[in-house]
């Protein structure tokens, strides 16, 4: 009666790794199954530093085409107004004799300028060949200690 079979008296206080090791798996695979449903729109790598790129040269170049847009509706290439169906003509003409590399529209817009509105000129001037647009922006001036003093 008293006869044991295999193992000792002593307690086992080791702790048995490979059910712990199973559950960690399981969880992992779980986690990386799920998180990247859990994302919602799109992924948008934000600048870490508030000021602006540098300006490109080529903006102030007399040749460049600029588009201004002031107020919405209003289009300006130089100080000449142009309404929105006039233009992708305009533009044409202006870069029919320009290469490659210079055939760039750099648009302008007012900080209250709707964003269709500029979608509508992107279009406009995307239905004349031109694949290179460049949005302009004001350069942040001085530092932030500069600019409250």
């Amino acid at each position: 009666m008293g006869a044991k079979v295999g193992g000792t008296d002593e307690y086992n206080s080791d702790i048995n790794v490979t059910p712990m090791v199973d559950v960690m798996l399981v969880l992992l695979i779980i986690f990386m199954i799920v998180t990247p449903l859990l994302q919602q729109g799109v992924t948008v790598n934000i600048p870490k530093e508030l000021n602006s790129p540098d300006e490109d040269a080529n903006i102030t170049k007399d040749t460049s085409v600029v588009l201004a847009i002031p107020n919405n509706n209003d289009f300006y290439i130089g100080k000449d107004p142009y309404p929105i169906e006039e233009l992708g003509e305009r533009v044409k003409t202006l870069m029919k004799d320009k290469t490659a590399e210079e055939r760039i529209v750099y648009i302008k817009a007012g900080i209250d300028v709707d964003y269709g509105t500029v979608v509508r000129a992107i279009d406009t001037i995307r239905k004349q060949e031109i694949d290179k647009i460049g949005l302009v922006a004001d350069k942040k001036k001085g530092t932030p200690q500069q600019a409250a003093n």
